[in-house]
């Protein structure tokens, strides 16, 4: 069987510390992304269980699938969530869904739950999208940018990259590292023209890890214009799948004299996690 280097682990997990019959409010929160899906339910203010998985074709099918495989051995249903939020460009489509959150909102409070309440500063890395929001201290967002949709393109490029290259996915950050300068970038304004370029160097020989580091110096170049558009503070909370990938969240630390938040918690889930903290404020209002 031929490998498939852009296939990430898929995961799901459950906090065995927490009887969900004991919360006073659950609420579930789905992020359909164009790449992954993620669905995870809070018992009160605490994270009970996820599942992170690829997207499929038929949104209304991969939602609940996504939500069923976070439920899996816990014994809660989805009649016992009180509340479920979607987000996402597939939000409009989850059929079991009480309302829906935009993605801008769901990914600053998910930040917050993630990293803490300090968080002024988030960018989400996501599938083919950025985006650069600025809040105030109260969960307002002050300011927002997205990204051009013709630019590098973001987790699905570098699920491209690693077939290309043959380089496990979960490598290819550490990989670009290598070396203390960067070569030149890629074509910035367009993902086909940088996955041309990118064979192009293959072809005259350059070395795999600088062909590596041509490619995410040039995702990482397009976001500084990005992030610079809010004026970011100095200490950022990245999000979704691509801040999993240290070739970009450590250019754009160096080049932007930036620290990154740091938590335990599995910055793709901010999407979900941040729709279902929305869940639990609609609940409380009605």
């Amino acid at each position: 069987m031929t490998r498939e280097y852009w296939k990430w682990p898929e995961s799901r997990w459950t906090l065995n510390d927490i009887d969900w019959r004991k919360a006073n409010i659950i609420t579930a929160g789905i992020d359909i992304g164009s790449v992954s899906s993620q669905a995870v339910v809070l018992c009160d203010d605490k994270l009970y269980c996820y599942s992170n998985n690829y997207t499929s074709p038929e949104i209304g099918d991969n939602a609940k699938n996504t939500l069923d495989r976070a439920l899996e051995t816990t014994g809660l249903t989805i009649d016992d969530i009180q509340y479920i939020v979607g987000t996402g460009y597939g939000r409009d489509n989850i059929p079991f869904a009480n309302a829906t959150a935009n993605e801008i909102t769901s990914h600053a409070k998910g930040a917050r739950f993630i990293f803490g309440p300090a968080v002024m500063t988030v960018v989400d890395l996501g599938g083919q999208t950025a985006k650069a929001i600025k809040l105030y201290e109260r969960d307002r967002i002050r300011d927002f940018t997205v990204n051009d949709k013709c630019a590098v393109n973001m987790g699905y490029g570098i699920e491209v990259l690693a077939d290309l290259l043959q380089v496990p996915i979960e490598e290819i950050g550490e990989r670009s590292l290598s070396d203390s300068e960067d070569p030149e970038p890629v074509s910035t304004t367009c993902n086909t023209f940088a996955t041309t370029e990118t064979m192009g160097l293959l072809r005259e020989g350059m070395p795999e890890h600088e062909v590596l580091a041509s490619h995410l110096f040039a995702v990482a170049w397009r976001l500084y214009a990005l992030i610079g558009r809010i004026s970011p503070e100095k200490e950022v909370a990245f999000t979704g799948g691509l801040a999993k990938n240290m070739g970009i969240v450590k250019r754009l630390e160096r080049d932007m004299k930036m620290e990154t938040s740091m938590s335990d918690y599995d910055p793709q889930l901010a999407g979900a996690i941040g729709a279902a903290v929305v869940a639990q404020e609609m609940l409380a209002s009605r």
